[in-house]
């Protein structure tokens, strides 16, 4: 056998069944792994080894054993839960979150909390007396955010996947800087429960993972709607594991790269991974087109009230002194919030909406949308950050992710795929995104894409990091 970690957690799996390693295996050499790397990579902010070896997993699903971990900004019953914040230092939650549940009752175990920053909210994963999370390709760099803390745990391969979120482009900024898989499921795929903190319908919790199979096979334990959701995704007849073996067809695909929400300069790298799958596209049969960015420009102002608002609703009821913790970004972003009055925040949801529809009009003839996940290969640490100048660090969150919440308005479900790396080894990543509701379409175009680069000798289970 190969070593445990080199294993997809589909082979995992399947190595459970057959009684060739156990549960207990996999649990002691990933908290090896975590112990010897962890901290070096900035990934978890709370490990749970007694919770992990005493868990007794059940279930006969495809990932049932495997390990995995829990993003810090979802409730775990009985561990620490900070959302990345001084302010919930020693937070311990009663209740699990609906997709926590859903991952222990498919007989997953979690390790532990991975690192993210101040309530989810930047695109780089620096929280307040912690170390940042970074790329295990260049432990310089950052490994994006706000999964960043699970993105370097899956690069690294301290865990086969993980759990993150999603509200701006959160799995999928980390999928790339880390060079693994990001998939964002489309709107109400899976369940927000119990809190339901995102009025607005931009987050939804979803798999990093090595491989394309993987992340379906956990999009499979994660999704399905409970009792009381305000909206969700069709269900699927078959599992979303079964897509990954079915051929997509010929399909129509559109392509753009110019940036959507910002003014910023792509870097050569991000452009040469677009071209180049733009080139394999062509090559496995699809039809590739060139087309103007689709999200209307009127959409950045309207996502931008959103997101403060949402940033407000986590700090409202904070007594002044915990205010005082709260990072210099977490505190312009949320005074901008509160200074939104309701009824203009409820104009603002009607509005974003209404840009969905025009964005989604835009791009109705075709079957997916090609452009690179970000517009530059992972940045040295810090480079966003500015506490002096919360308001510069936005825009240069802006002008770094240009791409990616334009799916989180539409609902569109998109996923980054690891095609590419600069000559220096950084990862680069380009996404596709489709029709809302079709993560069958994504998946299936995702697994054949990895499959050509696997034919060609380039892998990406293959291609691990230094450390590895």
């Amino acid at each position: 056998m190969s070593e445990l970690h080199d294993l997809t957690a589909l082979e995992q799996g399947a190595a459970i069944r057959s009684g060739e390693v156990s549960t207990a295996e996999l649990v002691e050499h990933y908290l090896a792994r975590i112990d010897r790397r962890g901290k070096e990579l900035g990934a978890f902010v709370t490990v749970t080894p007694e919770h992990a070896r005493a868990a007794r997993p059940v279930g006969d699903g495809p990932l049932a054993g495997v390990p995995t971990a829990i993003k810090d900004l979802n409730a775990t019953r009985g561990v620490r839960t900070s959302f990345g914040s001084p302010v919930f230092a020693d937070f311990v939650p009663d209740f699990d979150d609906e997709v926590v549940r859903r991952i222990a009752a498919a007989g997953m175990v979690s390790l532990g909390k991975t690192s993210t920053p101040e309530f989810g909210s930047p695109c780089y994963t620096e929280p307040e007396g912690l170390p940042p999370a970074v790329t295990p390709w260049d432990t310089r760099r950052m490994a994006g955010g706000s999964s960043g803390g699970a993105g370097a745990a899956v690069s690294a391969g301290l865990v086969p996947l993980a759990q993150g979120s999603d509200g701006g482009g959160s799995i999928r900024i980390p999928a790339s800087c880390c060079g693994i898989v990001g998939l964002k499921p489309s709107r109400g795929r899976i369940s927000g429960a119990p809190m339901y903190g995102d009025p607005v319908g931009l987050s939804t919790n979803a798999p990093l993972a090595r491989t394309v199979r993987d992340a379906a096979a956990f999009l499979d334990v994660m999704a399905g709607r409970a009792v009381g959701d305000p909206f969700w995704a069709p269900a699927e007849a078959q599992p979303f594991l079964a897509a990954c073996d079915r051929a997509p067809g010929r399909l129509r695909i559109a392509r753009f790269s110019e940036p959507a929400i910002a003014e910023a300069a792509v870097d050569p790298e991000c452009l040469a991974a677009w071209e180049d799958a733009s080139a394999l596209l062509e090559s496995l049969g699809h039809e590739v087109v060139d087309i103007d960015v689709p999200l209307p420009p009127e959409a950045v102002a309207v996502f931008e009230t959103c997101w403060s608002v949402l940033t407000s609703l986590s700090v409202v009821n904070l007594p002044e002194e915990s205010r005082s913790l709260l990072r210099p970004l977490t505190t312009w972003l949320a005074e901008r919030g509160m200074a939104v009055s309701g009824a203009e925040f409820g104009l603002a949801i009607g509005e974003i909406r209404r840009v969905a529809a025009r964005t989604l009009a835009a791009v109705a003839q075709y079957d997916a949308v090609l452009t690179p996940t970000l517009a530059a290969p992972p940045l040295p640490v810090g480079t966003i950050r500015n506490d002096a100048d919360p308001s510069a660090d936005f825009e240069a969150q802006k002008r770094f992710t240009p791409y990616t919440s334009m799916w989180n308005v539409t609902g569109s479900p998109a996923i980054s795929l690891p095609t590419h790396q600069t000559p220096d080894g950084l990862p680069v990543g380009v996404m596709l995104a489709t029709r809302p509701g079709d993560e069958v379409t994504l998946l299936s175009l995702g697994a054949q894409v990895e499959a050509a680069h696997a034919g060609a000798g380039s892998a990406w289970r293959d291609r691990v990091p230094p450390g590895w």
